[in-house]
Order: structure tokens, then C-alpha cells, then sequence
């Protein structure tokens, strides 16, 4: 890497093209993005590092072909060299916690140049706990408080994490085809979520983690002790029993559980809102009017969850703006 960073050709190229400016012109960083979900994401955050004297254009790897994902990005980083003029912007996925055992991890990890959400995804960091009330709000409109997201996913977060340790821990000796990330989903599904008794949910995952950690004790009688060092090593790099669902894959995490879930809440709340104009219109077209504004009003639960910026107190978004920093101080 050490090479690579050395010879960064094409964020030569890009200040060499800033150089050529006038001196009061701002320097312009490029940040290649994985796909165009990110784009929103990374331009909120990276634009707090803008100033009078740099700015940020956030665009996919390339401007010629539809090219994108992770590993556009990272063949950027290879092959045309990022430094301090063109920088790579990623989803962490498994890579932050492998802590370098492959070869994209470490350039996860190495680079000074590359920039990731330390939560597994970006999904995970809109899908924040403490921040989906005020999704619910954005969505309905309704400020009624109707279910405790925080402590729901931080019982199943509890729940999910000794099979967690396990799938890190496989996938860490390059023997994750034994037990893969879409196996860990299957094991982690909260099947029929239900308002009504969403404890149910909880303990059917428990059942099923039980099940399945059990038979991986059994295949590995020798892991226990390498188990367990993954499991502290873990929690120093952020993933708490608590706070597990940051860490599981993104697009499961947000199609799979939050969605799901919040659409429960929301039709609950809906209703409970148009409930409140039946009862308080003062006449027929009065009603029909108020339902009707609010029918407009309302929001689709996806846009707003992929429009969410409320994951500031979370310790990954903490990480991440502690990189930037270093990388981009405000008087640099």
C-alpha cells in the first residue's frame, strides 16, 4: 500500500488541474462512491469538510460505464491511485472487522485515502435505533411515541450476537463457505413481526441462534478459546452485544427487519391519525378535505429512512468524522 500511496497518479493529476487555477479558486477532491444511494450520504457528511479554499465532487468510478459497487472503487484505488486530491468513499461490510486477514480489507483498513461507515453499511447507519421515531414522524406525521425501537433492536441485537461472533469468526480463517453471511440471515430472520407482541419475534431468533451456535461448538470442539478472543477483540472495535444490528449485512438489516417493522408502526399511527380528523371534523367536506391533505402529506418509508442524516451520536458516524478530520482539518 505504502507504494501505491506513493505513486497516486491521478490525485497528481487532479492538483497538478488544481495548481493551474487561480490561487483563489478552491481545490477540488474528487470521492468515488459505490453506488447512487451514496451519493446523498456521503455528499451530507463529506461537505462539512468544505471551505473556502477546498470542496468535494462526489461521483461513482466512472463517468464512461455503469460501473459500481465496492469493487469499482477499490479498483480505482488500485489502478489510478488515490491521495489527497481523489479519495475513496466504501461501505465497511465485513472488511473493517477482518482487520486485514484479506487483501481488500487491509485496503479498507490501510488507507489513509479510503473512508468507510465502520457500520457494515450505510443501510445500518440510516436504520440507527435512536433515530427511527423521528423516521415514523417524517412518514406519518404522528409524534405519538408507539414503539421503543431502541430497546427492540437492542434485544435483538443481544440475541443475534453470539452467532455474529461465530460468522466473523469463519469468515476470518478464509472458511466462510461453511457458514456464509446468507446463512447467518436465515438464522437471524425475525419472521412475523407483530406490534402486538413483538417479544415473540425475539425469542424465536434466540431459539434459533441457540440451535445453530450449538452445532457450530459441536463441528469446532477446539474453538472455544480463539471464539472468545474474537469476541473481546470485537467489542473494542465497537461491535457491542447491544448494538449488533450496526454490523449485520445492510440490505438485510433494512429490507429484512426495519422495513418491515416500520411499516407496522406507521399503518398503526396512519390510522390513528385519520381516526383523529373522523372525530374532529365539523362536517362531511370538512373531513374529506383534511384526509385528503393529509393522504398528500404523508411519506413513503423507504425515501425517508434513505433520507435519514439522524445517526450523529452513533459511535461509526464518531469514527468516521474522526478520519475525516484527521485527513481534512477545517484549516487545512
Amino acid at each position: 500500500m505504502a507504494n501505491r500511496l506513493k505513486d497516486n497518479v491521478a490525485s497528481d493529476y487532479i492538483a497538478a488541474a488544481n495548481r493551474m487555477k487561480p490561487k483563489a479558486a478552491r481545490q477540488r477532491v474528487v470521492a468515488y462512491v459505490e453506488s447512487y444511494d451514496d451519493i446523498f450520504f456521503w455528499r451530507s457528511i463529506l461537505s462539512q469538510y468544505e471551505n473556502d479554499s477546498r470542496y468535494f465532487e462526489v461521483m461513482l468510478p466512472s463517468k464512461k460505464n455503469l460501473s459500481k459497487g465496492k469493487k469499482s472503487v477499490l479498483m480505482n484505488l488500485i489502478h489510478r491511485q488515490v491521495g489527497q486530491h481523489m479519495i475513496a468513499c466504501v461501505d465497511a461490510d465485513y472488511d473493517y472487522l477482518l482487520q486485514g486477514t484479506t487483501e481488500v480489507s487491509r485496503e479498507v483498513n490501510d488507507s489513509p485515502y479510503v473512508f468507510h461507515t465502520y457500520a457494515y453499511a450505510i443501510e445500518n447507519l440510516q436504520c440507527y435505533a435512536p433515530s427511527l421515531h423521528n423516521v415514523c414522524v417524517g412518514v406519518t406525521l404522528n409524534d405519538h411515541v408507539l414503539f421503543d425501537f431502541v430497546s427492540f433492536l437492542s434485544q435483538y441485537s443481544e440475541a443475534i450476537f453470539p452467532l455474529f461472533v461465530w460468522n466473523i469468526w469463519h469468515y476470518r480463517r478464509n472458511i466462510y463457505g461453511e457458514f456464509t453471511i446468507t446463512d447467518f440471515n436465515r438464522v437471524v430472520e425475525l419472521g412475523g413481526f407483530s406490534l402486538e407482541n413483538p417479544m415473540g419475534s425475539i425469542k424465536n431468533v434466540r431459539r434459533k441462534v441457540f440451535t445453530k451456535v450449538r452445532q457450530l461448538q459441536q463441528k469446532h470442539p477446539d474453538a472455544k478459546e480463539s471464539y472468545l478472543a474474537l469476541k473481546e477483540e470485537l467489542k473494542t472495535l465497537g461491535v457491542q452485544p447491544q448494538l449488533t444490528y450496526m454490523f449485520i449485512q445492510g440490505h438485510h438489516l433494512f429490507d429484512g427487519v426495519i422495513v418491515p417493522m416500520m411499516k407496522k408502526v406507521c399503518d398503526k399511527l396512519i390510522r390513528e391519525r385519520e381516526r383523529e380528523i373522523y372525530r374532529n371534523a365539523v362536517h362531511n367536506t370538512q373531513m374529506r378535505n383534511e384526509l385528503s391533505g393529509y393522504t398528500h402529506s404523508k411519506a413513503d418509508i423507504t425515501l425517508m429512512l434513505r433520507r435519514n442524516t439522524n445517526f450523529q451520536s452513533s459511535d461509526c458516524y464518531h469514527r468516521l468524522i474522526a478520519d475525516l478530520s484527521r485527513q481534512f482539518s477545517a484549516k487545512s
